[in-house]
């Protein structure tokens, strides 16, 4: 295909346009392009290497390789946007090594000082990072995965023969040679500085003290380990065991030593330093970015066919098909569908038993989620094993006498009514179970990670064998992984001799036996869109193809399974008025006081001084726009926290959540419930799965490996109506660049750039899960640059701070812990969690966490005060829904911010985003309002203090909200819990819950 104007300009690292036709997807009309060029004087985390004369540097600057006179000056850029190439290593003859992650797998390449003869050194499905050339030139030393674990290899440059230095259990980083070429130096694990020679012997040299970690280690003088040891609020330069530096922010790569002068970077520069004299190297680069960003405007959906269809299941007749919609259970039979539950608590996972003759399913109608069965004929009800935890995502044994499940933790549990046992050690998010046709296995999705450093693995079958008590890893296809774990397999057929599963959005059937061994490779039986499999006999799959249910016969004939389901949105409430003694409008610096709110139609309609009767009495309170949280992720554990999770929210005074991730049919069947007035919680505005790259983690991330596969994911978006795209961190730069020309919808992802020059409309967190293992927009005690502030200000992107730190403030006031609306309304575990989190922050622990928190803080400060574009939002469940809201308002306000500037980023901002007419109490808008006690413009604490709540112009009192799970126990009575399997024993370091650390922030 010819390339567009703006692929060459892109490509050439000149000015980004907008979109282009490039497929059917495309947005019709390309907007003018529009951008300018900013000059950066100062880097975030990057890292600087010598050429050998002494006479060039070289710096990995906004994930490209620069080089300029070691005295100092303009940078002169070497690699394009689509290299995404950073830690440059200078060899002989000018030579610079780098690793890339062009393809979407790290690889070491070469170029040269004019920016000519640019090598590739490696290849494959491995990762091969942080290259270093050896003193004479004639080798590599580099870290690798490919051993099982991040090890020292070194690449003889004449034969590309790779030499492994170390291996597992090792995680190794950074290394670097002796003057002598005979050793290499290098960090494992954070922990130590080790030293290996060419011929393989081994030395540790530092061990790291409790609550420090290292990075970046060299030779210094006298053959002197130097690095960067990193404290709780410091990062220091050391040599020996004495730091060299006080009072930096040192970025944590390899020093480069000098006799007794030292190179290294830190507070944004290029620093050289001899004993306590220090000069700084100046620097300038230029670059380009978009500053227009795409016209959007969310759409409100207003009704039509249901196509938030979750967790479908064929009866074993064939003649029945169970889901969960609108907030309820159907069963559809020919072309009808039937309601089963009320929409009163959250009713999911449904499963035929054996016989056909009863549903089951889980509910959090007491309190938490646990398994009921229904009697189809009868509509009787009953519990079945109930379990002090919860029970999600259950599944009938062939025979119909047991049930396997997943509670809150991520463990497989195998239940009958005398007894629970589990079977699988905590699993990081795994998938539904599904059983072997004798019985004696289960299999579910679980993640296996490539290493420790990283976390990034597949997604494979997890076979637990119930009798032998073993757990088999197998992947589905080489270095593939299932497409989500969680509805799309595996699923066994109902007589054992297959299983289907979808890799790449296409199911795919593979033969097995009793245990689950493939007994030929895997066979594609779809070509279309493929979610949430299920068998249909033996001999064919129903699934779901954006938003319709499908059929195909394992030969590949396909027909449409129709069903009568539609939804609509309810007509709004009747006028009503509400007096309020005070109110702000979204804008204004003051309240302005006694007015009555009309509410008619589901908007304000009128803003009146006080006059005859009011319908809501609300005199002692203060009105404010309801709050939006511009980033959660509702079904991350929405199985666990059920109906309660919007009612948390609206119990605080937000009305309105954006999600960047979520499972793709739970969060259209919850958006649908939200709109249909089933499910009582805030507008939810929100996309599917995150498009990811050759490696995941969570289990809603969709691996995407190329082009074609990304117009599958894109008209999954468009058919199933996003409201937002967000790529993920291992997408290469070319497929994130094809994202944003051919989507209808913004984007966001966790890269500022070469984001805000391709077109991206906004990045998630100051400095969150990145493929490099650092970031380029904050440090690692919490700090960013002028070259971050720039290219916020200049581009226009939003940037979502998600402040986890914020809860460092429970160290002073633990109210919101301990409120009403916190203890009823989070599910036991999720409290006692919180509650512990809050009394670790008295802790140095906390105290580190403050001082990160106020970096976090002063950098988004920088980019609001600068014209820039701030958003608040909080990562829930990762963070604490609803509450950490309140939280991430209070830190801003602790650092810098104004009350009504912090009120902004969760109001005027966000509204904006979404391109909708929210975040104001004025004439018009929707009548969404959060009606506190107090001044929230002058004590940001008020605007938690919410008694009423309106969405929609429908008000809610708190007590309203609470009451379903006010006097909801866990249960007393239970079945017994047996003795745990041997499958359940811990082998392996990456099996924990999935809230065992907040992962999205760990690197």
């Amino acid at each position: 295909m010819e390339l567009s104007r703006r692929e060459l300009l892109t490509r050439t690292g000149q000015a980004a346009a907008v979109a282009t036709t490039a497929s059917a997807l495309t947005i019709g009309t390309a907007a003018a392009e529009s951008g300018e060029r900013v000059k950066l004087t100062q880097g975030t985390n990057i890292s600087v290497s010598r050429s050998r004369d002494g006479r060039w540097l070289a710096i990995d600057l906004v994930t490209a390789i620069w080089v300029l006179p070691a005295s100092g000056g303009e940078a002169r850029k070497l690699t394009d946007e689509l290299q995404d190439a950073t830690l440059p290593s200078f060899g002989p003859g000018g030579q610079i090594a780098f690793q890339s992650y062009r393809d979407g797998n790290y690889h070491l390449y070469v170029i040269g000082l004019d920016g000519r003869g640019l090598r590739q050194l490696t290849s494959g499905k491995y990762d091969h990072r942080e290259p270093a050339f050896s003193p004479d030139g004639k080798h590599l030393a580099f870290v690798s995965d490919r051993a099982g674990s991040y090890g020292v290899h070194v690449l003889e440059l004449s034969s590309g023969k790779i030499t492994q230095l170390t291996g597992v259990p090792d995680e190794a980083a950074a290394p670097q040679w002796s003057g002598d070429g005979k050793r290499i130096i290098f960090t494992v694990g954070n922990a130590a500085v080790d030293v290996v020679s060419v011929d393989g012997e081994r030395e540790r040299l530092v061990t790291a003290p409790a609550g420090t970690q290292f990075f970046g280690a060299a030779f210094g003088p006298g053959d002197q380990p130097s690095y960067t040891r990193i404290k709780p609020g410091q990062a220091e330069l050391v040599l020996g065991t004495t730091a060299i530096t006080a009072n930096e922010d040192v970025f944590g790569f390899a020093p480069l030593w000098n006799g007794d002068t030292v190179l290294y970077t830190a507070d944004g520069k290029l620093r050289s330093r001899t004993g306590g004299a220090v000069r700084d190297i100046p620097f300038e680069a230029t670059v380009p970015v978009r500053t227009t960003r795409r016209p959007h405007r969310t759409k409100n959906l207003t009704g039509g066919p249901v196509k938030g269809i979750a967790s479908p299941v064929v009866s074993p007749d064939g003649t029945k098909i169970a889901f969960r919609a609108l907030n309820a259970l159907y069963v559809l039979s020919g072309g009808k569908a039937v309601q089963l539950t009320d929409n009163a608590y959250f009713d999911s996972d449904p499963d035929f038993s054996p016989d056909g003759r009863e549903l089951l399913y889980a509910s959090d109608r007491g309190g938490i989620a646990q398994l009921y069965v229904r009697d189809l004929k009868t509509g009787e009800d009953k519990a079945f094993a109930p379990a002090p935890h919860a029970q999600t995502t259950p599944r009938f044994s062939p025979d119909g006498t047991k049930v396997a499940y997943l509670d809150q933790d991520g463990q497989a549990w195998i239940a009958d009514p005398a007894g629970l046992r589990q079977v699988t050690p905590t699993l990081f998010q795994p998938g539904r179970p599904t059983w072997s046709q004798d019985g004696k296995t289960v299999a579910l999705a679980a993640v296996k990670p490539f290493s420790r450093r990283f976390r990034e693995g597949t997604s494979q079958l997890l076979f637990v064998d119930l009798v032998g008590g073993t757990l088999t890893y197998t992947e589905p296809l080489p270095f593939r992984s299932i497409a989500t774990r969680g509805d799309d397999g595996p699923v066994w057929s109902p007589d054992g001799r297959h299983i289907a599963f979808v890799v790449e959005s296409v199911a795919f059937v593979v033969p097995v036996d009793a245990k689950g061994t493939f007994l030929a490779e895997p066979r594609q039986v779809t070509r279309e869109v493929t979610d949430s499999l299920a068998w249909s006999g033996n001999d064919s799959l129903v699934y779901l193809n954006n938003g319709r249910i499908r059929k195909s016969t394992l030969d590949g004939r396909v027909t449409t399974i129709r069903h009568d389901l539609t939804w609509r949105r309810p007509k709004a409430p009747g006028r009503k008025v509400v007096r309020v003694g005070a109110y702000w409008d979204g804008e204004a610096h003051e309240l302005k006081r006694n007015v009555d709110l009309v509410l008619e139609d589901g908007k304000v309609s009128e803003i009146r001084p006080q006059r005859g009767k009011a319908d809501v009495d609300a005199g002692a309170l203060t009105a404010i726009p309801g709050l939006i949280d511009a980033h959660n992720h509702w079904h991350l554990r929405g199985r666990q926290w059920g109906a309660r999770q919007g009612l948390a929210w609206l119990a605080y005074g937000i009305t309105t959540v954006r999600s960047p991730g979520d499972p793709v049919y739970q969060m259209v069947e919850t958006r649908e419930a939200l709109a249909a007035g089933t499910l009582v919680g805030p507008r939810f505005y929100a996309t599917g799965e995150a498009v990811d790259g050759s490696r995941v983690y969570y289990n809603f991330m969709r691996p995407t490996l190329g082009k074609a596969q990304l117009d599958l994911e894109l008209r999954r978006a468009h058919e199933l109506d996003y409201d937002l795209i967000k790529t993920y961190v291992r997408l290469p730069v070319e497929l994130q660049r094809a994202a944003v020309q051919r989507s209808r919808v913004p984007l966001s992802s966790h890269y500022l750039y070469p984001a805000a020059n391709l077109g991206m409309d906004g990045m998630e967190h100051v400095g969150a899960t990145n493929r490099l293992g650092y970031s380029h927009t904050v440090t690692r005690v919490g700090r960013a640059y002028q070259d971050v502030i720039a290219l916020f200000t200049a581009s226009g992107m939003s940037i979502t701070p998600t402040l986890f730190q914020s809860r460092a403030l429970y160290a002073k006031d633990k109210s919101i812990v301990t409120d009403e609306r916190t203890r009823v309304l989070y599910p036991p575990w999720e409290y006692e969690r919180f509650v512990t989190d809050a009394d670790n922050q008295r802790t140095p622990a906390g105290t580190s966490s403050l001082e990160i928190l106020r970096g976090w803080v002063e950098f988004a400060l920088e980019v609001h005060r600068g014209g820039g574009f701030v958003i608040t939002g909080t990562d829930a469940p990762l963070d604490s829904p609803a509450t950490a809201t309140h939280t991430n308002l209070r830190a801003l306000v602790e650092f810098g911010f104004t009350p009504r500037e912090a009120l902004i980023t969760a109001t005027r901002n966000p509204a904006r985003w979404l391109g909708l007419p929210l975040g104001a109490i004025k004439p018009g808008a929707p009548a969404d309002i959060a009606f506190v006690r107090g001044n929230p413009l002058a004590d940001i604490k008020a605007a938690a203090a919410v008694e009423l709540v309106a969405v929609g112009g429908r008000v809610h009192e708190i007590p309203d909200l609470l009451a379903p799970y006010r006097d909801q126990q866990v249960l007393a009575a239970h079945t017994a819990v047996l003795p745990a399997a041997a499958s359940a024993e811990n082998r392996h370091w990456w099996h924990e819950p999935e809230w065992a650390e907040r992962v999205c922030c760990d690197h």
